[in-house]
């Protein structure tokens, strides 16, 4: 009898499914990086005049931006109701609202003036009575 020998394949490995993967993360990443820029708004704060305060890292801070849209601590909301404000105030405050919770309203230049007092109109009727509002030191040009 003659056997012959049968040729034997060297192994490999195939590349290209994990070719695919590394393309498909890289397209997932390219995506939800656009996501995050949109998210937030383009603030031009007014002139004021004094002295700077600390700033406070326990504040709720309530953006408001040219056209009147609003973000409660960057989280932009669906539409710019007092009832939506309201209820992103509660539950950024868990109902535990009081005088020693601080707002701090960081409203654009151009926002329209009933926007901001909407947006203190709704702290107030979460409960919350510290309210500032962010401003930039004049140019020293004028």
């Amino acid at each position: 009898m003659n056997f012959r020998r049968r040729r034997r394949d060297e192994p490999g490995v195939d590349l290209t499914s994990l070719i695919d993967v590394v393309f498909l993360l890289l397209i997932f990443f390219m995506v939800s990086t656009t996501f995050i820029r949109e998210t937030q708004l383009r603030i031009d704060l007014p002139e004021a005049s004094g002295a700077p305060q600390a700033r406070d890292d326990d504040a709720i801070e309530i953006t408001v931006d040219g056209r009147g849209d609003y973000a409660v601590n960057d989280r932009l909301l669906l539409n710019n109701e007092l009832a939506t404000l309201v209820r992103a105030l509660e539950e950024v405050t868990d109902g535990r609202a009081g005088a020693d919770a601080r707002v701090i309203i960081t409203a654009d230049a151009t926002a329209q003036h009933q926007a901001v007092v909407r947006a203190m109109d709704a702290a107030g009727r979460v409960g919350l009575v510290r309210i500032s509002i962010t401003t930039r030191q004049p140019d020293a040009e004028e």
